[in-house]
C-alpha cells in the first residue's frame, strides 16, 4: 500500500462517514502526501513577503504611485499591515524581503536586503531585468528560504505594478488575451483600466519572443515575483508546504511550474481573489483554492487567512480517533461480512 492509500484509508477509518468531511479530508491527504507522513505535523510556518517596485508603474497602470511600496513594507514591519495581523493572530512568522524597493530600509528584525537594483527597468523601453538580475532573484529567494525554518512557506508580496507583471505573465505562458486577465489591481475605474490594457498589450508586443518562462519573466519583471519564483523552487526541493496566496503568488508559482513540474504537489492555494485573471490562472494550474472570499489585497493576507484549515486538517489525521480505537461500530454498509 503507497502513501496516498495509507492515508486515505486512514482518513476512512475516522469515527464519520466516509468523505464527510468534505475537502479538508483531500486537504489533509494532500498535506500528508507533500510531508510524507500519514501522522503531518505543521512546523514553525514562514510568511516570506517580497517586496519590489516596477519600473512600469510610471505608465499609469496603478491606482497608487510607487512610494506605496515602500510605505507599505515598513507598515509590514511595524505590525500594522492586514498581513501582519494575520500572522501574529495565527503564530506565522513574517519575513519581508527588500528585494528591489525604490528606498533604503534601516536594519531591524524581520527585514532582508535583498535589493538588486532600486526597481526594474520599464518593460515598455526594453526588459524589466536583464537575464543576470533575474538569475540572481531567482538565486536570492533559493538562500532566503535555505535560511527559514520550519516545514511551511506562505507566500505574500507587495509592490506597485505588480499585478501588471502578474498579468502579463498569464497571457504569455497561458496563451491567453491580456484584456480577459487585466483588473483594476488597486482600484482603478473602467477608463484607468483599459489605459492598463492598453499599455500591457503594447508590452507584449514589445517582447514578442519572450515566450520561455525565464524570457517572460525577466522580460515582464519584478524583482519580487523572480525572488518568490526561486523562493518556490526551493521550498519544493525541499518538501515544504508552500501556500499561495492570490494573483500575483499564482503568478510566481505559474512561473516555478513550468520550470520544475513537481512544484504544483508542494502547492495549497489559498484562496480565488477578486481579481479577474486569478480565476484563470487557477484553472490553468488546474488548482482548486480554499477560500473565496473576494479578497484582492495581496500580501500573503489570504494564505494567513488560509492557514487554520491546514492545521485542522492536520489534527485531524494526527488526533481523530479511529473506529477501533474509540469502541464505536461502523455503518452497517461499512461492515465486512464475516
Amino acid at each position: 500500500m503507497n502513501l496516498a492509500q495509507q492515508l486515505q484509508a486512514c482518513l476512512d477509518n475516522k469515527t464519520k462517514p466516509v468523505g464527510s468531511l468534505g475537502r479538508l479530508e483531500s486537504l489533509a491527504l494532500r498535506l500528508g502526501l507533500i510531508l510524507q507522513s500519514t501522522m503531518p505535523e505543521l512546523r514553525a510556518p514562514q510568511m516570506l513577503v517580497c517586496a519590489g517596485d516596477h519600473g512600469l508603474a510610471a505608465r499609469g497602470v496603478s491606482a497608487y504611485p510607487s512610494d506605496v511600496t515602500w510605505q507599505m513594507v515598513e507598515n509590514f514591519l511595524a505590525g500594522g499591515a492586514a498581513v501582519s495581523v494575520l500572522a501574529r493572530q495565527h503564530g506565522i512568522a513574517l519575513t519581508v524581503v527588500d528585494c528591489g524597493v525604490r528606498h533604503d530600509f534601516a536594519p531591524r528584525p524581520g527585514l532582508l536586503v535583498r535589493k538588486i537594483a532600486p526597481g526594474t527597468a520599464d518593460a515598455l523601453d526594453g526588459p524589466a531585468m536583464t537575464d543576470a538580475q533575474c538569475q540572481t532573484a531567482l538565486a536570492n529567494g533559493r538562500a532566503v528560504v535555505q535560511g527559514l525554518p520550519g516545514n511551511a512557506l506562505l507566500l505574500g508580496e507587495m509592490g506597485i505594478g505588480n499585478t501588471s507583471a502578474a498579468s502579463l505573465l498569464l497571457a504569455r505562458l497561458g496563451g491567453l488575451d491580456i484584456t480577459d486577465v487585466t483588473g483594476a489591481g488597486t482600484g482603478l475605474d473602467a477608463p484607468g483600466v483599459q489605459r492598463k490594457i492598453a499599455v500591457l498589450r503594447q508590452v507584449l508586443a514589445r517582447h514578442a519572443t519572450a515566450t520561455a518562462p525565464l524570457q517572460a519573466l525577466a522580460a515582464f519583471g519584478g524583482f519580487e515575483l523572480a525572488t518568490l519564483v526561486g523562493a518556490v523552487l526551493q521550498a519544493t526541493q525541499e518538501h515544504r508546504v508552500i501556500v499561495v496566496d492570490g494573483f500575483i503568488a499564482s503568478a510566481a508559482v505559474l512561473v516555478a511550474s513550468r520550470l520544475d513540474t513537481t512544484v504544483l504537489d508542494h502547492c495549497v492555494f489559498a484562496h480565488r481573489s477578486g481579481e479577474p485573471g486569478h480565476a484563470l490562472m487557477l484553472a490553468l494550474l488546474r488548482a482548486e483554492p480554499l477560500l473565496d472570499l473576494g479578497l484582492r489585497l495581496g500580501e500573503g493576507s489570504g494564505a494567513a487567512l488560509a492557514w487554520p484549515l491546514l492545521v485542522s486538517a492536520c489534527a485531524i489525521l494526527r488526533e481523530m480517533a479511529s473506529f477501533e480505537a474509540a469502541g464505536v461500530a461502523r455503518a452497517a454498509t461499512e461492515v465486512q461480512p464475516t
